[in-house]
């Protein structure tokens, strides 16, 4: 088997990479010397603690900052295509009630023919309407105590 232009042996002649591990100071399981401890004060491993805490604090408001700001961003995009969607959808709603009235004044007066496309269609958002208020009424009366 070749990998990457080298050869098999290549890839058997070759050592392995291993995880280094910490050194002890002869101590079981990894335990630190004595002398290691009593060369840092508790200020200093206090002073340690505090400025490592401001560290980590810092670096998980910047993540947060940028989760959010990545957020945002969707959020604004989807807006912005949403928007642009609904007025494509509105405009091919106009169209085509122009479309219609046109292809009905081949068979009625043009302003009988208007007068129908637009009565046609106010009935539909009457109906429309309907529906939504009664949605509204069965969910209020499914979250009513």
């Amino acid at each position: 088997m070749i990998l990457h232009g080298g050869t098999e042996a290549q890839l058997t002649d070759d050592p392995a990479d291993t995880a280094v591990t910490p050194h002890t100071d002869g101590q079981p399981d990894g335990a630190p010397s004595d002398n290691a401890h009593n060369s840092e004060g508790v200020r200093e491993v206090l002073a340690r603690l505090y400025a490592d805490g401001r560290a980590y604090a810092a670096a998980e408001a910047d993540r947060q900052k940028l989760r959010l700001s990545i957020m945002g961003a969707g959020i604004r995009n989807a807006a912005i295509f949403g928007l642009v969607a609904l007025m494509l959808a509105f405009a091919s709603i106009v169209a085509l009630l122009v479309g219609l009235t046109i292809a009905l004044s081949q068979l009625v007066a043009p302003i009988w023919a208007t007068l129908i496309v637009v009565g046609s269609a106010l009935f539909l958002v009457l109906l429309l309407l309907l529906a939504a208020k009664g949605c509204i009424t069965r969910m209020k009366k499914a979250i009513a105590p």
